[in-house]
């Protein structure tokens, strides 16, 4: 598994702590590297910068999502689909070295493997809609 897609993972869990548990994303992150203090730097420093993003702009983020995800609160969402799209959503906007479609489907890699059956399928309707509404690029002919 490539370096970034090993930080997504990482910053999953830690956002899963954090909103489970009610910690702060810097005591999250701490005890989370001193669990997991195998990682190289560069996943490691993914992590820290994909966590303190959607830490910092969650608000925006979810008020984003909620733009976007028709008939759904998102405080009623499961939880990691909430963080998946809070991820794919800041890669999306605040990420300009991500190419947007490698945001997408890594966010829906993410919610498959750790979201339930339909996990991946309700991730990637949201943010297509965001690439396609927001970022500007066009949905692919038919």
């Amino acid at each position: 598994m490539r370096k970034r897609s090993v930080a997504r993972e990482c910053a999953l869990k830690v956002l899963y702590q954090i909103e489970v548990g009610g910690r702060p994303a810097i005591q999250a992150l701490k005890d989370f590297w001193e669990q997991e203090a195998d990682h190289p730097s560069e996943v490691q420093e993914f992590t820290t910068r994909i966590v303190e993003g959607v830490s910092s702009r969650r608000d925006d983020l979810d008020q984003g999502i909620s733009k976007y995800a028709t008939n759904w609160q998102v405080k009623r969402m499961a939880v990691i689909d909430r963080n998946v799209l809070r991820m794919g959503l800041f890669e999306l906007k605040f990420s300009s070295d991500i190419p947007p479609k490698v945001a997408i489907n890594e966010a829906v890699d993410l919610a498959k493997k750790y979201g339930d059956m339909d996990s991946g399928k309700f991730v990637n309707g949201i943010l297509d809609r965001v690439l396609r509404e927001e970022v500007g690029v066009p949905p692919p002919s038919a």
